[in-house]
């Protein structure tokens, strides 16, 4: 895609220009610079009358004659950028512009060109501007075609590798999908070379930082726009622009803002392709957790599916595989229907086995990989027999259905923390489904995993998605990650994590780091600094260790 404007490179390729026989007297370096109109002026003052970008044409009949009033034109035609000057020869310079125009022209990077045959600067304008004209027509095509593009995502459910797909199809440019820790969700490279694309990513990502929400960065040469919707931001969609001399143009920032905008739909929007019944389910679970419906409504909607939720003991149950691909034989990776129709299978023997256990509860897929049920027990004191006759029942409708299932279809079931009210049945849910995550590869069997067998790891692996975690380790170490980037060599965070996994014994630490005392205690002082911390504070260490646990969490698959 090029930008709408041609360049004075470019006019001064057009055929009528070609046959005023042009040459560049000064200004080489403005070439690049965008025409935006032709001006064609024969008095001084020229300069009140444009708004910059314009080239303009003039015979040179009404320059000042002295050396002054020439600096003093060329001078006011940079300052209101102006994007070039063309003098045609014969009338009022025979064989050359004045040395003087030339000079001044040079140090203001002017482009200044000799027309040394006589053309009519008509012919020079209709050709310019029917050049930009054309240019703003498939401007604005290329833009309509932006919108219907991601109109039709939208309206489908594309999945963000298919977002991206078409976004850099459109562009011609490598486009990258990253969450609020600098860790790929998705990319396309365009025709380029993915491993060299994506090496180092995190620290490469850490040093673009446009000034704005959408911005180009032009050190790094990305075009960045923040994703997010409903006040959540949740990541960075980052489109690398290869004209290091010029911003893209217009069309590529709404074709990122666009694709963004579509992401952000996508992760909201939940498709399903279940019965009407199942569907009533998932609309009321899916209100629980995302607030969408008042809750009164959600009850009153249950208590019409025979599910009541009012005055109830609420607990929330998650079951998941424990592994996200699906284990299905050969060819099974290619069938794009595997993974929706295993969760469909899932789905079914949840609603089974809460019939078989003899509860009352809202049963559907929370996601694209979990099933989550709000259990509806008339006392508290039957909590946990109740999860011990859900789980046993699920094994048994999942071992009927398939007596042979390899280990890599087990499942786990997690339960969230039970509540009183219909209220707190989202905090319930969602702890659930962080739990259920965050089991996902414990080696342990439990028949129902609670909050208390994940540990403080576990819970922070299975926040990681969570943006206000992300938040919290980008504040906590945000700015020694960005040193280490800058720093390849130094590596801080390692030493910062050998003094901390020590107990901050900082002479075991050092061990630990296999280095001397005083080079490890002048990094650990430089640490300091960087993070303006305090190293000997308990609490500041503390928070910065649980940081470090989180940024394990982040960065593991």
């Amino acid at each position: 895609m090029s930008p709408v404007f041609p360049t004075v490179r470019e006019v001064l390729d057009l055929v009528p220009m070609r046959h005023g026989a042009p040459r560049l007297v000064a200004g080489n370096a403005g070439l690049d610079r965008p025409v935006r109109w032709v001006h064609i002026a024969e008095v001084p003052d020229i300069a009140t009358l444009l708004g910059g970008g314009e080239l303009v044409l003039t015979t040179g009949i009404g320059l000042p004659a002295d050396d002054a009033g020439l600096r003093e034109f060329i001078g006011t035609l940079a300052d209101v950028g102006a994007s070039g000057l063309v003098v045609e020869l014969g009338r009022r310079y025979l064989t050359g512009v004045p040395r003087v125009m030339a000079a001044a022209a040079e140090r203001r990077g002017l482009p200044l060109i000799e027309l040394r045959r006589g053309t009519p600067f008509v012919r020079i304008t209709e050709a310019v501007h029917g050049l930009i004209v054309d240019a703003q027509l498939t401007e604005l095509r290329a833009t309509e075609e932006i919108h219907q593009r991601f109109t039709d995502l939208s309206v489908e459910g594309a999945e963000p590798a298919e977002v991206l797909r078409q976004a850099a199809e459109l562009a011609g440019c490598p486009m990258v999908l990253e969450n609020l820790s600098r860790q790929v969700l998705a990319y396309d490279p365009a025709g380029e070379n993915a491993e060299l694309l994506l090496d180092g990513w995190e620290q490469h990502s850490r040093q673009i930082r446009p000034a704005g929400r959408t911005a180009y960065d032009p050190g790094s040469g990305w075009l960045v726009t923040t994703v997010g919707a409903r006040g959540q931001d949740w990541g960075r969609l980052l489109l690398r622009w290869p004209v290091a001399e010029s911003t893209p143009p217009t069309r590529l920032t709404i074709l990122i803002e666009r694709a963004a905008s579509t992401l952000a739909l996508g992760r909201l929007i939940r498709r399903d392709a279940e019965g009407l019944e199942r569907q009533i389910h998932r609309t009321l679970l899916t209100a629980l957790i995302d607030h969408s419906r008042p809750v009164d409504e959600v009850a009153l909607r249950a208590k019409a599916l025979g599910v009541v939720l009012d005055r109830r003991h609420l607990v929330g149950v998650v079951v998941r595989h424990r592994g996200d691909e699906p284990a299905a034989g050969p060819g099974a990776d290619a069938d794009p229907e595997a993974g929706p129709a295993r969760l469909r299978d899932l789905a079914e023997a949840v609603g089974q086995a809460v019939r078989d256990a003899k509860l009352t509860a809202l049963t559907s897929a929370v996601d694209d990989h979990a099933v989550g049920a709000l259990l509806a027990l008339p006392d508290a004191a039957d909590e946990e027999k109740a999860l011990a006759a859900f789980a046993t029942a699920l094994r048994r409708v999942r071992l009927d259905a398939a007596p042979s299932r390899p280990p890599a279809t087990r499942t786990v079931v997690a339960a969230g923390s039970g509540v009183g009210s219909l209220r707190e049945a989202r905090r319930s849910l969602v702890e659930a489904r962080q739990i259920a995550e965050a089991a996902r590869r414990d080696p342990r069997d439990l028949p129902c995993y609670r909050l208390p067998h994940v540990g403080l790891a576990g819970l922070l692996h299975l926040l990681r998605d969570e943006p206000r975690l992300q938040t919290f380790v980008e504040r906590e170490l945000g700015a020694l990650l960005a040193y280490d980037a800058q720093h390849p060599r130094e590596q801080l965070l390692g030493t910062l994590r050998a003094c901390l996994e020590q107990g901050r014994n900082k002479s075991a630490g050092a061990a630990a780091a296999h280095l001397s005392r005083p080079a490890f205690y002048e990094r650990l002082a430089r640490i300091g600094r960087i993070l303006d911390a305090d190293l000997d504070s308990v609490d500041r260490c503390l928070s910065l260790h649980v940081a470090l646990l989180a940024l394990d969490a982040i960065r593991t698959p």
